[in-house]
């Protein structure tokens, strides 16, 4: 899995994942938010539209950094389109615990 970590002028950090975040994955997304976090962008943006498939520790994943995110006075919020995560998300209930938004820009609305 490929991870693109990128800091918008505003001080967001945006994390785009690409593949499957699974046991195999999930560490170098885990270090993309560490270091997204270690460098003061408190406010995240996890954009899921190229993810394919996400198991239990991925999901855990997202949870955790969410919590890191809020503990540090900031936010995390997932952009995704894709039917089949969304469905994972809201049968899971993380949907409730962590906003979701279709766009990148829906979720940097949010945060302002």
């Amino acid at each position: 899995m490929r991870v693109d970590v990128e800091t918008g002028p505003d001080g967001r950090g945006l994390v785009t994942p690409h593949g499957d975040i699974d046991l195999a994955g999930a560490p170098r997304l885990r270090e993309a938010f560490s270091d997204a976090l270690a460098g003061g962008h408190t406010r995240l943006v996890l954009d899921l539209r190229q993810v394919t498939f996400i198991d239990s520790t991925g999901l855990g994943l997202l949870v955790g950094a969410g919590k890191k995110a809020y503990g540090l006075g900031g936010s995390l919020t997932v952009v995704c389109d894709n039917p089949r995560v969304l469905r994972l998300l809201a049968v899971t209930g993380i949907d409730k615990t962590l906003p979701v938004r279709a766009t990148p820009e829906e979720a940097t609305v949010d945060q302002a």
